[in-house]
């Protein structure tokens, strides 16, 4: 998976690539071999080269909100970027009177399902939870409406870009 990050001013490139319980990691050409492991919500442990580094992680409000990490004494504000998702991204209004589609940006598990098709939704609530990489990521609905549609059901594989459910 290929992503941006921008931490303050400064911009970086980052591919990240999950083998068989080892993450790789290439941050503008460096390239990094972590063992990862979250024992916890939100706290994740990385082993490099021997060390280990303890790193919290407090996600945004929605998409569009910077990330916060706390690695050691270190905290950052990180904004990441799937420029994939960019390609196809329209206004803030894009679905406000359409078919909503919700699509996981990488492959990965559904753990849970937070809705049942039929279900009322508000714009940002929590519509599932795809596992990709040890972290969970909450896929909110992009709109007010009514589910429409879940395509897959708790313990489901996903590919990146399949459309899970849908908001109408």
């Amino acid at each position: 998976m290929k992503l941006q990050a921008e931490i303050g001013d400064e911009e970086f490139q980052l591919e990240i690539k999950n083998e068989g319980g080892e993450v790789f990691a290439d941050i503008n050409g460096h390239k990094y071999q972590l063992e990862v492991s979250e024992p916890e919500a939100g706290v994740y442990l990385l082993k490099n080269e021997g060390k280990i580094f303890e790193v919290f992680i407090s996600p945004p409000k929605d998409a569009r909100n910077a990330t916060h990490v706390r690695v050691g004494g270190s905290e950052f504000e990180i904004k990441l970027i799937d420029p994939k998702r960019l390609r196809g991204a329209g206004g803030n209004d894009e679905h406000a009177d359409g078919l909503a589609e919700i699509k996981t940006a990488m492959p990965g598990k559904v753990v849970r399902i937070l809705v049942e098709k039929g279900s009322d939704v508000e714009k940002g609530d929590g519509i599932l939870v795809v596992e990709a990489m040890k972290m969970q990521n909450e896929l909110k609905s992009p709109k007010s409406g009514v589910v429409k549609e879940l395509r897959v059901e708790e313990g489901s594989t996903v590919s990146a870009g399949d459309v899970l459910a849908t908001i109408m």
